[in-house]
């Protein structure tokens, strides 16, 4: 059955951060129990970076395990690792520094390849190797961090991209509108096949597309690529803060409502 969204809605973003955390902390505690190890993918943006920064505080430093800690990214700019608007080089100052995780700890999505299609082949079978998934079958990631747009993407699924239909790679190119429109993007079959899914969310500027997704009113609200990520048998949490939060009634509406 279809994930149903756990909304969490924090007073303030440092609550909020520090909520987030202690999600992820409790999450990658059960995946070393159960797995001997913790596989996360991560998100690039302003919001998640903050996140990042709370993890690598003196408080919440000595609450992980992170030996047993992997990383992913959930997609990446088709730039190198050290260009400005690289999500890698966000996570390296913000969280893999700081921390002193070690190299082989780190699966980046190489945005400077000169083929990004090959690129993306090479991090499925990463993603394989890493969570020991056969051919044919879709790899299991323990958690994966997402945000959304001002038009409703995530990772870098774009609103009528041919990435958002794509139904048999793990990885696949993307194209965004504007910016640095080349990308590396997992696809909606892997991220639907999480454990864990953990929406990341602050801002009044978000408020009217998170209630657009999370209290669809039209089929547009519905297939919106972030509306569209609903793990088939993981946990969808939202973590938002009061601001990004106001617009939501708490109204859901039920399946097959328009």
């Amino acid at each position: 059955m279809p994930a149903i969204p756990d909304i969490r809605i924090a007073g303030s973003v440092q609550d909020w951060a520090h909520q987030a955390a202690g999600f992820i902390a409790a999450v990658s505690e059960r995946a070393i129990l159960t797995n001997g190890r913790f596989i996360i993918a991560l998100s690039g943006g302003s919001t998640p970076k903050t996140l990042y920064q709370v993890l690598a505080s003196s408080e919440w430093r000595t609450r992980f395990d992170w030996t047993k800690v992997y990383f992913l990214f959930g997609d990446e700019r088709c730039v190198p690792p050290d260009h400005q608007d690289s999500n890698f080089n966000m996570a390296q100052a913000s969280l893999f520094h700081p921390l002193a995780i070690p190299p082989n700890h780190i699966f980046r999505m190489r945005g400077e390849g000169d083929d990004p299609s090959v690129i993306a082949q090479e991090y499925e079978q990463t993603i394989r190797q890493l969570t020991k998934s056969q051919p044919q079958t879709v790899p299991r990631i323990d958690l994966v961090l997402l945000g959304i747009g001002d038009d409703g993407h995530t990772a870098s699924l774009f609103p009528g991209t041919l990435a958002l239909q794509e139904t048999k790679k793990v990885v696949t190119v993307g194209q965004a509108p504007t910016g640095i429109r080349s990308r590396l993007t997992l696809t909606l079959g892997v991220l639907n096949r999480a454990a864990v899914v953990l929406f990341l969310v602050t801002g009044k500027g978000k408020a009217d597309m998170v209630r657009r997704i999370l209290e669809p009113t039209s089929e547009a609200d519905r297939s919106l690529p972030a509306a569209r990520i609903i793990p088939e048998s993981g946990q969808l949490v939202w973590m938002l803060d009061q601001a990004s939060a106001e617009g939501l009634t708490g109204r859901r509406p039920q399946q097959g409502e328009a």
